[in-house]
């Protein structure tokens, strides 16, 4: 049992799903033949959500310093239990309190991963707005992951059964996207890519690249020169690496082979680019994985769904996928 490696998994903002899609997550026995899977959050919150899901299962408390007293077997619930949470939050609502306490939750996650003590995170949403609420002023996991690792640059990808795509920039606006992009952003984009999928075992990965404009710029006739000035200067320097890199190309005609499976990864410009293609296909199915980190970090590819949050009908099949793909990545016997 011991050869299993640990997944942190992150309880993200109390007031939405999080402690619900944990919850039910762990209902499947087949996760702890699997791995170890150790909650950081907190334990009366997951009971309560455990309760309103109707989910049977024994929360186990621990300090940080405790996990190694840990027993995982099914019907059991670990949690590292912070202990932040009043027991009167309400679900649904905009909480700093909540948003303050995702911070932590992930706060120690990465200590642990960074310490070797875990093999792997795989985080439940938090909330941006809460989060500055809390303050904490970083745009998502990704940023607040790189922060607390000291990673200087890292990227997000969105995988599903279909297809893979990476980001070249997130959680920012568009017009402030398209002023950051430029050629040596978008190679060391390409490159977190390529290494990542060549670690996975695909030898030669065939990469698409998106352009920003409509038709890919149509050779200048939408745009500014985008796609010749930002773009076709780093697709050049990844081919000189003998890397199957093509384009610019639009991004209408693009996800549509890419979801036909012509290309290993889509190299997507900005967030709503990305997003959008992956989330029609279906949400359930939708795992974020942070690539450039020094630890494993994969996650749910949907929100805190406030609107739902309390009410026991959170879909934890999510969840599910980015727990199966943090341990396909996470290293062997990893974790006290």
């Amino acid at each position: 049992m011991n050869e299993l490696p640990i997944i942190a998994m992150t309880m993200g903002d109390a007031a939405g799903v999080g402690p619900e899609v944990v919850m039910k997550s762990l209902t499947h026995a087949e996760l702890y033949a699997q791995c170890r899977p150790l909650v950081i959050g907190d334990a009366a919150r997951l009971r309560e959500a455990g309760r309103i899901a109707g989910c049977h299962l024994a929360v186990r408390v621990f300090a940080e310093d405790e996990i190694a007293q840990a027993v995982f077997e099914p019907g059991t619930v670990n949690c590292v239990d912070l202990k932040l949470i009043p027991e009167e939050l309400p679900w649904g609502k905009l909480s700093a309190v909540a948003g303050d306490a995702a911070f932590h939750y992930v706060e120690v996650a990465a200590r642990l991963a960074v310490a070797g003590k875990v093999a792997a995170i795989c985080t439940a949403p938090l909330n941006k707005e809460a989060l500055h609420a809390g303050g904490h002023n970083f745009p998502g996991h990704t940023e607040l992951l790189a922060h607390l690792t000291g990673t200087q640059e890292v990227s997000m990808m969105l995988t599903t059964p279909k297809m893979r795509v990476l980001h070249v920039t997130t959680h920012i606006g568009l017009i402030d996207a398209i002023a950051k992009i430029e050629p040596g952003l978008v190679e060391r984009t390409i490159a977190r890519g390529h290494h990542a999928l060549v670690k996975a075992g695909i030898a030669n990965p065939k990469i698409a690249v998106c352009g920003i404009n409509p038709h890919a710029g149509e050779n200048g006739l939408f745009g500014y020169g985008e796609e010749e000035t930002k773009i076709a200067p780093a697709i050049a320097a990844c081919r000189q690496k003998g890397w199957n890199v093509e384009g610019p190309l639009p991004a209408d005609t693009l996800f549509f082979r890419a979801q036909r499976g012509d290309f290993d990864l889509v190299i997507a410009m900005y967030h709503d680019q990305g997003h959008g293609p992956v989330k029609a296909l279906g949400l359930e199915s939708g795992v974020n994985i942070t690539i450039g980190l020094p630890v494993i970090r994969t996650s749910v590819d949907h929100g805190t769904a406030f609107d739902i949050a309390g009410t026991g009908k959170a879909d934890e099949r999510s969840m599910l996928e980015a727990m199966r793909l943090a341990i396909e990545l996470a290293p062997r016997g990893a974790g006290v």
